[in-house]
């Protein structure tokens, strides 16, 4: 390859851009409060994450039957004071898919 325009990218993991569809918790993963952390945590089968208040909150929303488009404009009406947090939204719903912990 000699333009650099024409070079491959190769990524540490298969990225799978976010689907239109809705979207639910992957298999084997669940958000519980852990007392002893003082935070939501996600389980899954490798490990668990600590959740920040919002992270849980969006994860929560995560029904099966939304999609990242629902679950923004559900936020947005709980909580109108923080004005238009689609774009936030949608960013962590698209690491959280990357990260396999959503479907």
């Amino acid at each position: 390859m000699s333009d650099a325009s024409e070079k491959k990218i190769e990524y540490a993991t298969d990225y799978k851009p976010l689907h239109d569809g809705p979207l639910k918790l992957a298999r084997g993963h669940r958000i519980q409060y852990e007392t002893v952390q003082g935070c939501d945590v996600l389980l899954y089968p490798e490990g668990v994450v600590q959740l920040s208040e919002s992270a849980a909150m969006i994860l929560r929303t995560v029904d099966g039957q939304k999609t990242a488009t629902d679950i923004a404009t559900a936020l947005m009406a709980q909580f109108p004071e923080a004005g238009d947090i689609s774009g936030d939204v949608k960013s962590f719903l698209e690491v959280a898919h990357a990260r396999g912990w959503i479907a």
